[in-house]
C-alpha cells in the first residue's frame, strides 16, 4: 500500500563512543611543530629540497671566498717574493696576481651558477607545494560534511585557501633560503676565524650565542602573536566576502554606513594585532646590531694590535675585518626573516589543520549503477538533531515506492528538508537507517548514491558562465542538442533564445543576472539532463510568480513520469496530483493520504488547504 502506518516511536538513544584513533593522531598532529608537519606533508619533494639547500650552500661558500682573496692580494703586496703564492713556487709578482684573478673569475662564476640554480629550485618548489597544497586542501573541504561549511564563513575559509597558503608560498620562495644561508654564513666564518686567527676568534665570535639564543626567544614570543594575526585576516576576510555577497540587502536596507564602521571595527584588529607584532619583530634588529657591535670591535682592536706587533699577518687581519662585516649584513636581515618565517608558520598551522579535519561521511563500497536504479527509498526509525539542538526527525519511518510521486507539506521547521540532506547524506542519521533498493545509504558507495538524485531546489545556485554550462552542469560530457532538448522540457528555451547570446549568455555570479524564474527552469533543465532516477523538489516553485509556476508545473509533469519524486511544498496546489501526501510536524509524520483523503480528515493538510485556497 502506498500510504501505509506512520511509525513515530519514542527515540532512541544514541550509542555513545569512546575516542577515535584518528582523533588521538589528530591531536598529536597539533602539537608537531608545523615545519615538521610541513616537512612531512612535502616529503615527495625531499630530493629537490635537499638539492635547493646544496645549492644555498655552496652559493654562500663561494659568496664568501673573495675576502679570503683580498687578504691573499694584500699578502702579496705587502710580502711580495714572500707570500703565500710566492711559497707555492710563482715568485713573480704579476704572475701571482694573475692567479688570484683567475681563481676571482671561477669563483664569482660559480656564485652566479649556484645562485641561479638554488633560485630556481627554491622558487619552483614554492609554487609546487603551493601547487599541491592548495588543490588537496580544496579536496579535502570538498569532502567535509555540510554541517562544517555552516558552522563557518566562507571568507574565513577563503583566507586559508588564498592568503594562507600565499604567505607560506612568500616565504619559501626567500625565506627557507635566508635562513640556510645565514646559518652557513655563521658555520663558514666561525670555522675560518678559527683557523686564521685562534687566538682572537672567541672575542669576535662571543657574541654568537646570544643571538642564537635571543633568535629563538623572539620566535617564540612572535608566534602567538602572528597566530593571532592570521585569526584576525580570517574575521576580516570573512566581513568582506559577506558583505559583497548581500550588497543588494546592504544597499536596500541603507546599511552602507553601519557596515562600513563594522568593516572598520574588523580592519582595526587586525592592524593592532598587526602592530603588537610589528613591536616585538622591530626591535630585533637593533638588538643584533648591538650584540655584533661587541665581537666587530673586539676584532678591530685586539686584531689590530696583533698585526702591529706580528702575531697577526695583514693578510689575515684584512680577511677577518672583511668576513666580520660579511657576518653583520645577513645578521641583521635574520629579523625581517624570523618575520617572515613566523608568518608562515601560523598560515602553514591553520593549513594544515583543515587538512586533518577528519572526514565524517565516509562512501561505502557497494556500487550501484544509475541504470540500475530502481527507486524505492525507506526510512527507517530515523533519528537526527542538528549539533548542539534538539531533535528535528525524530524515529521516522516512511517507504516510498519505485516510480512513484509522493509529496511532504508541513511548517517551517518541521523537518521536510532534513530529509532531502539525510538522503543525500549530506548528514549521517544518529540512528536508523535509510536503505536505496534495499540497500543501506551508508554501504552505497558516495558518488553512485548521489549521481541516481537529482535536487531543484528553492535556493538555484547557477555558476559563473553561460546559460548552456549551467544546464550541462554535472553532466558535463553532454551534448549541445540534449542542452537544447533538456531545456525545451523545463520550458526554458523560449526564454534563452530571447537572450543576448542565446545559451552562450553569461548569467554573472550566483545568476544575479536572471530572474528568479529563469533560474529556476534552468535548474529543473538541469535535472532533466542529470536523467536521475529520483527526483527531489524542495520548494521548486515557492519563489515565482504564478504563470512561471505554471510552466514549471507542466515541466515537472512531464519529468516525473515513472520516476520516484519527492516533493517538499508550502503550496499545496502544486502536490495536489501526488500519489501520496505526507504532513510532518516537530520531525514526526502525523498524517498521510490522497489529496482527497486529506481533505476528508479534516485534519493538519484540511485547514491548511482551507487556507491556501480561500476558503476561510
Amino acid at each position: 500500500m502506498l500510504c501505509g502506518n506512520i511509525n513515530c516511536t519514542k527515540p532512541q538513544k544514541a550509542v555513545a563512543t569512546g575516542l577515535k584513533s584518528h582523533q588521538i593522531s589528530r591531536r598529536r598532529k597539533h602539537s608537531t611543530h608545523p615545519l615538521q608537519r610541513l616537512l612531512e606533508y612535502g616529503h615527495q619533494y625531499r630530493k629537490q629540497i635537499w638539492l635547493a639547500t646544496t645549492y644555498s650552500i655552496l652559493n654562500k661558500f663561494f659568496d664568501l671566498a673573495p675576502p679570503g682573496l683580498i687578504g691573499v692580494a694584500v699578502d702579496v703586496v705587502v710580502k711580495q717574493q714572500d707570500s703565500i703564492i710566492a711559497q707555492l713556487g710563482v715568485r713573480d709578482v704579476f704572475g701571482q696576481f694573475l692567479i688570484i684573478s683567475f681563481l676571482t673569475v671561477i669563483i664569482w662564476i660559480l656564485e652566479s651558477v649556484f645562485e641561479y640554480a638554488y633560485a630556481r629550485l627554491w622558487r619552483n618548489l614554492a609554487q609546487n607545494i603551493q601547487h599541491d597544497l592548495r588543490l588537496d586542501a580544496y579536496k579535502h573541504l570538498q569532502e567535509l560534511e555540510l554541517a562544517y561549511f555552516e558552522e563557518r564563513s566562507t571568507g574565513g575559509l577563503m583566507s586559508i585557501l588564498s592568503d594562507d597558503i600565499n604567505q607560506l608560498e612568500r616565504f619559501l620562495d626567500g625565506g627557507a633560503n635566508d635562513i640556510i644561508q645565514v646559518s652557513a654564513t655563521v658555520l663558514i666564518i666561525g670555522a675560518a676565524f678559527f683557523i686564521l686567527a685562534p687566538s682572537v676568534a672567541w672575542m669576535a665570535l662571543s657574541p654568537m650565542p646570544f643571538i642564537l639564543w635571543g633568535s629563538f626567544a623572539y620566535q617564540r614570543l612572535l608566534a602567538p602573536r602572528y597566530a593571532d594575526v592570521r585569526e584576525k585576516v580570517g574575521f576580516l576576510n570573512s566581513r568582506l566576502s559577506n558583505n559583497i555577497s548581500g550588497i543588494t540587502t546592504i544597499k536596500s536596507f541603507t546599511a552602507e554606513t553601519y557596515e562600513a564602521s563594522r568593516l572598520e571595527l574588523d580592519s582595526e584588529a587586525y592592524r593592532r594585532s598587526n602592530s603588537k607584532a610589528i613591536t616585538l619583530s622591530a626591535a630585533f634588529v637593533p638588538l643584533i646590531r648591538m650584540l655584533i657591535l661587541v665581537g666587530f670591535t673586539a676584532l678591530l682592536l685586539y686584531g689590530g694590535m696583533a698585526a702591529v706587533s706580528g702575531q697577526m699577518s695583514v693578510g689575515t687581519y684584512s680577511v677577518l675585518v672583511f668576513l666580520i662585516q660579511r657576518l653583520l649584513w645577513p645578521l641583521t636581515r635574520l629579523g625581517e626573516t624570523f618575520d617572515q618565517y613566523q608568518r608562515a608558520m601560523a598560515s602553514t598551522n591553520r593549513v594544515m589543520n583543515l587538512l586533518d579535519t577528519p572526514i565524517a561521511i565516509h562512501t561505502g563500497n557497494v556500487a550501484l549503477p544509475v541504470n540500475e536504479v530502481r527507486g524505492e527509498v525507506q526510512f527507517k526509525n530515523v533519528y537526527f538533531a542538528y549539533k548542539d539542538r534538539f531533535p528535528v526527525i525524530k524515529n521516522l519511518s516512511l517507504d516510498i515506492p519505485a516510480g512513484k510521486t509522493i509529496a511532504i507539506v508541513g511548517s517551517t521547521g518541521s523537518g521536510k528538508s532534513t530529509l532531502v540532506k539525510l538522503l543525500l547524506r549530506l548528514y549521517e542519521v544518529q540512528t536508523g537507517n535509510i536503505t536505496l533498493d534495499g540497500i543501506d545509504l551508508q554501504s552505497l558507495n558516495l558518488q553512485d548514491l548521489r549521481r541516481c538524485i537529482g535536487l531543484v531546489s528553492q535556493d538555484v545556485f547557477l555558476f559563473h558562465g553561460t546559460v548552456a554550462e549551467n544546464i550541462a552542469y554535472g553532466s558535463f560530457e553532454t551534448t549541445e542538442q540534449e542542452i537544447i532538448t533538456a531545456a525545451k522540457i523545463a520550458e526554458a528555451h523560449e526564454f534563452i533564445v530571447e537572450l543576448p547570446e542565446g545559451y552562450e549568455t553569461i548569467v554573472g555570479e550566483r545568476g544575479q543576472k536572471l530572474s528568479g524564474g529563469q533560474r529556476q527552469r534552468i535548474a529543473i533543465a538541469r535535472a532533466v539532463l542529470k536523467n536521475p532516477p529520483i527526483l527531489i523538489l524542495d520548494e521548486a516553485t515557492s519563489a515565482v510568480d504564478n504563470e512561471t509556476e505554471a510552466a514549471i508545473q507542466r515541466s515537472l509533469e512531464r519529468i516525473t513520469v515513472d520516476r520516484t519524486t519527492i516533493a517538499i511544498a508550502h503550496r499545496l496546489s502544486t502536490i495536489r496530483n501526488a500519489d501520496c501526501i505526507y504532513v510532518m510536524e516537530h520531525g514526526k509524520l502525523v498524517e498521510s493520504g490522497t489529496h482527497e483523503q486529506l481533505l476528508e480528515k479534516d485534519g493538519i493538510y484540511s485547514g491548511l488547504w482551507r487556507v491556501q485556497s480561500g476558503l476561510r
